[in-house]
């Protein structure tokens, strides 16, 4: 009887020893962890902007490409990520929106709300080339659109709708539940409610949500490369069903090409998309923090 009782006091003193090493060793290794992903990315960053800083000037964005690299530019390729970016944003962002309001509010069958909450959180983390491979095959051929602007801009309005409908659901379950049950007692309808109670108050959530789903979508290089191919266009588009490029694909262009001229065009134009990136980021954190101060007075 003695012994297992010691027994089993050595048994918990080496779990608790055992732990006590994992509470020192966890800090470190995920202290660690930290430091390498940040040297990483910053030498990352270092590279780029020290060999592209020297390229960058307002040729770069207003010039056409060209096989001469001291002439380059992707003015093209700027054109039609705005074009693009800005149709997937006009697709994406009412319909995640009402989807959102669907799914939180106005859903009155729960198996079904269920299924569809379990396939847009799903649908949030498939690859990109996917949502790619289903436009080509469905817009592109099967609609008869074309390598086309729209058909891009479907594509990616597709693949940032999943992130776009979670972010909006969260940010709708966010509101207290006591102020939609006070406006329902003064005799307030749902979309009254909808209306007064919910969107103001979800509506930075909201926005940060669509502008980080932009940020996603001016970034993506794989589901275009599918859609538009890589081409060489020298002109502006005119119209919803021309031939396009983006950004991503003329910096996998230049990246591609062996001349140190066009690695130095390359790195400029990463700095040109990271500073777009950061601009679209610090416009969330801008209109999150000047709509939520509105919502406190």
């Amino acid at each position: 009887m003695a012994d297992t009782l010691l027994s089993q006091q050595d048994k918990f003193r080496r779990r608790d020893r055992a732990k006590q090493f994992l509470d020192r060793i966890a800090p470190v290794l995920l202290s660690l962890g930290v430091f390498v992903g940040v040297a990483a990315v910053t030498s990352l960053l270092f590279t780029v902007i020290t060999t592209g800083w020297s390229r960058l000037s307002w040729n770069l964005i207003f010039a056409y490409p060209s096989a001469n690299p001291q002439t380059a530019g992707m003015r093209s390729a700027f054109l039609g990520s705005f074009w693009t970016v800005s149709l997937s944003a006009l697709v994406s962002i009412p319909l995640g929106i009402a989807s959102a309001l669907y799914l939180t509010e106005w859903s009155s069958h729960r198996r079904l709300r269920r299924f569809l909450e379990f396939n847009m959180a799903n649908l949030a983390g498939v690859p990109s080339i996917i949502f790619g491979l289903v436009g080509l095959s469905i817009l592109t051929y099967g609609l008869g659109l074309g390598r086309s602007i729209i058909a891009g801009a479907f594509t990616l309005g597709i693949m940032t709708l999943p992130l776009v409908t979670v972010s909006a659901a969260e940010a709708i379950k966010s509101v207290p539940e006591a102020l939609k049950h006070g406006a329902y007692a003064l005799g307030a309808t749902k979309l009254q409610v909808t209306r007064h109670i919910i969107l103001p108050r979800s509506l930075p959530m909201m926005m940060t949500g669509a502008i980080l789903a932009i940020s996603r979508a001016i970034g993506e290089a794989a589901p275009i490369l599918v859609i538009s191919g890589l081409l060489f266009i020298r002109t502006d588009p005119t119209s919803i069903f021309d031939r396009f490029t983006v950004m991503p694909l003329q910096i996998f262009n230049w990246v591609s090409r062996p001349q140190p001229a066009f690695q130095e065009l390359s790195s400029a134009a990463i700095i040109v998309l990271l500073a777009l990136l950061m601009m679209f980021n610090a416009a969330a954190i801008a209109i999150r923090y000047r709509y939520q101060r509105r919502v406190m007075l």
